[in-house]
């Protein structure tokens, strides 16, 4: 049996949908109800990082799970090895980021990120570690502006990322969770370019046949945006994020997810021409809803 957590998020509906039908599965969200990624043979449970019993309910009989935790400098990760250790679980994936790597990143993400890793790998069970730079779906955020405007507001538009795909990410946590050999691992992800945000505007421009204009944020107006969304602390480590994307910390392409797959990884071109619709206009027909971008680093 595999657990995965995670399921209503934009990594976690994906590797549910990479396993489902192939794996004994167990699904679980704090509210069953929201999962939709589910297949027929699929067990959906309710569990919460927060109710230490839930966990150990969701992880029995579980052998491997796919691990993914949000509350920043919170102590779910903690909370979920100790019911895994009580339900016998051998193998928990991680999904992480690729800033740990940075000694320079020493914001408060990474610093959460980090901290998580090590409480994993001091669990006693086998781990892997996934750490994929930004997501592409991250992009998706700005669909308001280009429906309404066609305009993308953004900061340090020229600054690269090779971000990556997230069912790139989700087809490795899914070799990781069923194939051997990949404990004690850490894995980088990336996709197959490093791009700037004003050539990803470019290139939704292309896909969508119409002028998208990209429009360059400084930091002031940045942290006014940010902090509409999240707590002063988090909105600083975006800022620290972005600073370093600046300075050329997140353009290194790795070729992990090739040599994971099978597959190169997913470019952003495909990835805009496979979600098109998010960013069509109001009264068009739309892909379904998305979970809130996440900043990865």
């Amino acid at each position: 049996m595999i657990l995965v957590t995670g399921a209503t998020g934009t990594v976690g509906r994906e590797v549910v949908g990479e396993l489902s039908g192939r794996e004994q599965l167990r699904v679980m969200a704090r509210d069953p109800r929201r999962v939709t990624c589910a297949g027929a043979s699929d067990e959906v449970v309710a569990g919460d990082y927060a109710d230490q019993e839930s966990l150990v309910r969701a992880l029995r009989g579980v052998r491997a799970a796919f691990v993914v935790t949000t509350r920043v400098g919170g102590g779910d990760d903690a909370a979920f090895v100790t019911a895994a250790r009580a339900a016998g679980v051998r193998h928990l994936v991680k999904l992480s980021a690729a800033a740990v790597r940075d000694p320079l990143a020493d914001d408060f993400i990474t610093t959460w990120q980090r901290d998580a890793e090590d409480t994993i790998r001091a669990s006693g069970l086998d781990w892997t570690f996934l750490r994929p730079r930004s997501f592409m779906s991250n992009t998706l955020s700005w669909a308001p502006t280009i429906r309404a405007e066609g305009v993308v507001r953004a900061l340090y538009g020229n600054a690269p990322n090779a971000g990556v795909d997230p069912r790139d990410i989700a087809r490795a946590a899914a070799v990781a969770l069923t194939e051997p050999g990949h404990e004690g691992r850490a894995y980088t992800l990336t996709g197959p370019d490093a791009l700037s945000a004003a050539q990803q505007t470019k290139q939704l421009a292309e896909v969508l046949g119409r002028p998208v204009e990209f429009e360059e944020l400084g930091p002031d107006r940045a942290r006014e945006h940010w902090a509409s969304r999240y707590p002063g602390p988090v909105v600083e480590a975006l800022l620290h994020s972005a600073e370093r994307q600046l300075a050329g910390a997140k353009r290194e392409v790795d070729d992990t997810v090739h040599r994971l797959t099978g597959r190169p990884a997913t470019s952003y071109a495909t990835w805009a021409r496979d979600h098109a619709g998010a960013f069509a206009p109001q009264d068009a027909p739309q892909d379904a809803p998305q979970d809130a971008p996440r900043d990865a680093h």
